[in-house]
């Protein structure tokens, strides 16, 4: 019995090692799997997170990309804009240049005209019915003085010209009146004097006992008869706006 015990003890304890060193054998595959596995699962998640970061940065790249093309177009609709204005004021230029060209055109015969006719209006003055001839001729004289003027502009002096020969335009129209002097066979008489425009230019002493007209003829003041002392006084007081208008009887010279 004893015998066969032992036998029975050693092939338990042979098989007990066996199946341990089997145990062993079956382990190390399986730890080599898991160990893959893992290595496997790792590998994929770096790769993941490498393909994670490119397709972000892919992302961005494709959005800076959209917005340069959005950029760019905005900067060519902005350059063909810009090129538009730039060939508009150079047809602006081009223009000016041909302005201002004859302009200095227009300076160069315009100039010797002012000149033309400020000696005419001066000339037309000196012939004319000798009223206010002291404060006319000043103008003509402050005219010319006018056109000598550097910091005057061309334009400013054609313009006083032209009000020059304005102001004897009205003169034409005005019925006016006035005090002064007039010497008369030596003698310096007080007088009013009355004017209707360039038709009638006539005095009349202040006592109204005496009366004149302006000869265009003759350059002279012709004394008039008494039938003309009433409506040379009238005519007085109505160009002073002391009566009313109305029709008066004056001597008139046509014009030659």
């Amino acid at each position: 019995m004893s015998v066969k015990i032992r036998k029975s003890l050693v092939a338990s304890a042979l098989f007990g090692a066996a199946a341990i060193a089997s145990s062993n054998v079956m382990a190390d595959p399986l730890n080599d799997i898991q160990k893959v596995g893992q290595q496997t699962q790792t590998a994929a998640k770096k790769s993941q997170d490498k393909i994670d970061g490119i397709y972000g940065q892919t992302i961005e790249m494709v959005a800076e990309y959209r917005g340069i093309v959005d950029e760019t177009e905005l900067l060519k609709v902005y350059n063909d804009h810009v090129a538009r204005l730039v060939a508009d004021q150079n047809a602006n230029i081009e223009s000016l240049e041909r302005q201002i060209a004859t302009v200095d055109k227009t300076k160069q015969d315009v100039v010797p005209l002012m000149y033309r006719m400020i000696d005419t209006l001066e000339q037309f003055i000196k012939a004319d019915v000798p009223f206010d001839t002291e404060k006319r001729l000043e103008r003509i004289e402050r005219l010319r003085e006018t056109l000598t003027n550097a910091k005057v502009t061309t334009s400013e002096k054609y313009r006083q010209v032209l009000e020059a020969y304005s102001i004897e335009t009205n003169y034409g129209s005005a019925m006016v009146a006035s005090q002064g002097s007039l010497e008369i066979n030596g003698k310096n008489i007080n007088v009013d004097f009355a004017r209707l425009g360039r038709i009638a230019y006539v005095a009349q002493s202040f006592d109204q006992k005496q009366a004149w007209v302006w000869n265009t003829s003759s350059k002279q003041w012709d004394q008039l008869g008494e039938e003309y002392l009433k409506p040379i006084k009238d005519m007085i007081r109505i160009a002073r706006g002391q009566a009313a208008p109305e029709l008066v009887k004056l001597p008139i010279f046509g014009a030659e």
